[in-house]
């Protein structure tokens, strides 16, 4: 084979591997069988991991073989399996962990598979295909949005340590985490911040699973958790408002909606505090483009850029006073004129 032959075929490899999804669903899988954790003291057959997490000890080992040769896992002998570096990231105990970020959401799956959808309309696909939008879908199917809930948990410890090192949180003296899920990322807030108090705030259903990752944190005393729309009202007079990969998530109209809702619950010597990819030109390779992808799917969302969001906060009465890089999504600092 000649050069160019050779060249040539490591093209098509690498194509190929961009547009499967064989190999990217098996991760997810694996990942959910927690396999990386079950390995963490050494190698084991393949026979003894299917035993412990309830696989089917040939699917396994074949799901197994296609991640070792991507570098995911290494066959030390036939049959027997160890982490590699790259896997060590399944890891549930890991700190820099990916496992519960990489959980399989079915309906994630079938939103992509209209993908096309959203490419010729810039719609939502997962309307389309589900017949109602993303949280009214996970309102109704509680077991999955619990689900939904614990890969934003992953994404969260990865966001909090480079939060930590980009930000002065300790200037706050309170802080409303609006949207904020199972209240996570207040919590790491609150650990690390002794004398900072907090609001957890966002729909009923979803802050249920709040206090227990509060208590588990040791902060729940210093912790307020409402249930609402913030479509609708926030709570008022807090230093600060969080919203952490938010507005993303919706189109133009509705983020001038939150803006407003949240403005109007602000102090004037309150501060807007966003975390969330933005829009990048040129060809570096940024999680926020993938993730901008994913909220047109989803939601309809979309990443913006630094001058979309501030003729955004304009609009609602804020100003926007500087963007805060960090090692994962920018923070974007508001304040009101």
């Amino acid at each position: 084979m000649t050069a160019m032959e050779t060249s040539l075929l490591d093209d098509v490899h690498y194509v190929s591997d961009l547009g499967d999804f064989i190999v990217p669903a098996t991760l997810r899988v694996v990942s959910d069988l927690r396999i990386a954790d079950h390995l963490r003291d050494g190698p084991r057959k393949v026979t003894e991991l299917a035993e412990l997490t309830g696989a089917h000890p040939r699917a396994l080992l074949r799901a197994l073989r296609v991640l070792a040769a991507r570098g995911i896992f290494r066959e030390t002998d036939p049959e027997n399996f160890e982490l590699t570096r790259r896997a060590q990231l399944l890891r549930g105990d890991h700190p820099f962990s990916l496992r519960d970020g990489l959980t399989l959401l079915s309906c994630d799956v079938e939103a992509f598979a209209r993908f096309d959808h959203s490419v010729r309309t810039n719609e939502a696909s997962f309307d389309h295909v589900h017949g109602e939008g993303y949280w009214e879908w996970m309102s109704r199917h509680p077991d999955e949005s619990a689900r939904f809930d614990a890969t934003q948990q992953g994404a969260t410890r990865l966001e909090l340590r480079a939060s930590f090192a980009a930000y002065d949180w300790s200037e706050l003296g309170s802080i409303a985490d609006i949207g904020g899920g199972n209240g996570a990322f207040l919590a790491g807030l609150l650990s690390r911040y002794r004398s900072l108090k907090g609001c957890l705030f966002d729909l009923p259903h979803v802050v249920e699973g709040a206090p227990r990752i509060l208590d588990k944190a040791g902060v729940t005393e210093r912790c307020e958790i409402r249930g609402g729309s913030f479509f609708e009202a926030v709570p008022a007079g807090y230093d600060a408002y969080l919203m952490k990969r938010i507005l993303y998530s919706w189109p133009d109209d509705k983020v001038r909606a939150v803006l407003r809702t949240v403005r109007a619950a602000m102090r004037e010597d309150s501060r807007m505090l966003l975390i969330e990819p933005m829009e990048t030109p040129g060809n570096a390779r940024e999680p926020g483009k993938v993730y901008d992808l994913l909220m047109l799917a989803l939601g309809g969302g979309s990443a913006r850029s630094e001058d979309h969001l501030a003729a955004l906060f304009d609009e609602a009465g804020l100003r926007l006073e500087r963007v805060v890089p960090t090692l994962m999504y920018p923070i974007v600092e508001a304040r009101p004129r």
